[in-house]
């Protein structure tokens, strides 16, 4: 136990630094918006007078919407989210006000390049969420209010969060009566968002097949899958609702490059037999 919780706040440290990483060195120089909270501060900070910093407005906006979620997140995730937030706020504050990095009107690596500094900043950030998140915290409160009101005004979480960054770009735009940043921080956006799919699912996520099939063919059917893919498979019970005939549903887990040749094997032995495949996004397994 104690060995998981040292790996999982060093994930949340890792995370926490990269985010700062691509906020700081890629989209606050040239005035792009992180999503969620993460935007919200930097938008915040630019029409600020420059005591109120970056790192101020991530702590302020993010720490009490963690700690107004704790009953539903639990005290262990409000504790994880906050300790990366405070890891985010404080490698922020050293990159624009410690460290000899000039970040004032450029990426010190993409330079002045609006669409480098809105895929990079937006990758690099979305790493860094997603590593949380894989890490069992978070980088950003938006999560929490998405949680606590998507479902009381009808809506998923996803919507609710794309809502709220449309809001706030559309807010971007106007103060700033600019929006050629805006539309750039929605391809930022973009493709953090991608990066924590990859970070949370995985980039090739395992597929689930359950095969229903006549029960006489079950026994064959799994004798040459077991020996084709060398996995577990499972066999459940079931009936036809109409027919009232016995069924069996094989459940395996499989690979996208074996699905193919699973509907081949099945086909050859039960041309009647109903395949249906899901996508699943993690495989738990000793």
């Amino acid at each position: 136990m104690k060995k998981r919780m040292v790996k999982k706040f060093l994930f949340l440290t890792i995370a926490g630094i990269i985010n700062a990483i691509g906020v700081t060195m890629f989209l606050a120089p040239m005035n792009l918006y992180d999503s969620g909270i993460s935007g919200t501060s930097i938008l915040f900070s630019q029409i600020t007078p420059p005591f109120y910093s970056l790192s101020m407005f991530l702590i302020i906006l993010n720490v009490p919407l963690f700690l107004y979620g704790l009953k539903k997140k639990g005290s262990l995730f409000t504790f994880s989210a906050i300790y990366t937030v405070l890891i985010y706020s404080l490698v922020a504050f050293l990159i624009n006000d410690v460290l000899p990095i000039d970040v004032s009107f450029a990426s010190p690596l993409a330079g002045q390049d609006l669409l480098l500094c809105a895929m990079f900043g937006g990758l690099i950030s979305g790493i860094g969420s997603g590593l949380a998140i894989r890490s069992g915290g978070a980088m950003d409160g938006i999560e929490v209010l998405s949680v606590i009101f998507a479902k009381k005004i009808g809506i998923s979480v996803g919507i609710f969060v794309m809502i709220y960054n449309i809001i706030l770009y559309v807010i971007c735009g106007i103060i700033l009566d600019n929006w050629i940043l805006p539309l750039y921080s929605i391809v930022a956006y973009t493709v953090a968002l991608r990066a924590v799919d990859f970070l949370v699912e995985g980039i090739d996520r395992s597929k689930a097949a359950m095969i229903i099939v006549d029960t006489e063919h079950t026994k064959n059917i799994c004798s040459v899958l077991s020996k084709e893919f060398e996995n577990g498979i499972t066999i459940l019970d079931g009936k036809g609702f109409y027919s009232g005939d016995r069924k069996e549903v094989i459940y395996l887990v499989l690979n996208r490059f074996q699905i193919t040749r699973m509907k081949e094997i099945v086909c050859e032995i039960d041309r009647n037999a109903y395949i249906t495949i899901t996508e699943i996004a993690d495989v738990f397994s000793k």
